[in-house]
């Protein structure tokens, strides 16, 4: 079997394998499968997108970081794009999720999260428009690294950001207070609320952390 499709899989799961951390810890952590998380991906990607295009407005046009594709702008764009995903699935927890949890029925809130799911999307679409537009439109070429394997320096950056963020994750979950609470709350939520387990904090840590990485 050809190396390239060894390199090939590993860059395709680096692109979905983060947003598939937040759906596990969701799904694990508040008992429940998101629909909507997919959707928290797509707004985090066009809330960076938006943030590119006004640097680019207002800087103008930005020399890559070479020999990526991209500037700055970009690194910039994904933290606030971060940090907007995380406030919109606190929102949304905050308005529909909790209310619901309450009630005790995994059900409700599964089929919640479908309805937001559609509302998100039809949202984005609106804000939007469903026109499909790109980061860059530079091509880069595939540089040989021995082995049979080519590879652009973009997708080594976005493996190596991959290794960073999921090794992050194991870190904290592991190895610090709140990734126990995580765990433990996880494993027995009446347990750790009698242990003296802040809950509601735990569970604003997970959508965090969650919509984040997606």
């Amino acid at each position: 079997m050809s190396l390239q499709f060894v390199v090939d899989g590993l860059l395709t799961g680096s692109m979905i394998g983060l947003g598939a951390i937040g759906v596990t810890l969701t799904y694990s952590i508040l008992r429940f499968s998101n629909f909507a998380h997919g959707d928290f991906m797509a707004w985090g990607t066009y809330a960076t997108l938006a943030v590119v295009s006004a640097i680019g407005a207002t800087f103008g046009k930005v020399a890559p970081i070479a020999p990526l594709s991209f500037g700055w702008p970009l690194l910039v764009a994904l933290v606030v794009g971060m940090a907007f995903t995380a406030l919109l699935a606190l929102l949304l927890d905050k308005v529909l999720f909790s209310r619901l949890r309450a009630q005790g029925q995994a059900i409700i809130v599964v089929m919640a999260s479908f309805g937001a799911s559609m509302a998100l999307r039809s949202l984005l679409e609106f804000t939007f428009s469903s026109r499909p537009t790109y980061f860059s439109r530079a091509i880069q070429i595939a540089m040989p690294v021995g082995f049979g394997i080519r590879i652009t320096p973009d997708q080594i950056a976005l493996l190596l950001l991959t290794i960073v963020l999921v090794l992050g994750v194991h870190l904290l979950m592991t190895r610090t207070q709140i990734g126990r609470a995580m765990q433990a709350l996880s494993q027995n939520a009446a347990l750790a609320r009698i242990v003296g387990i802040d809950v509601a904090g735990v569970v604003r840590v997970t959508w965090i952390l969650g919509a984040a990485l997606a």
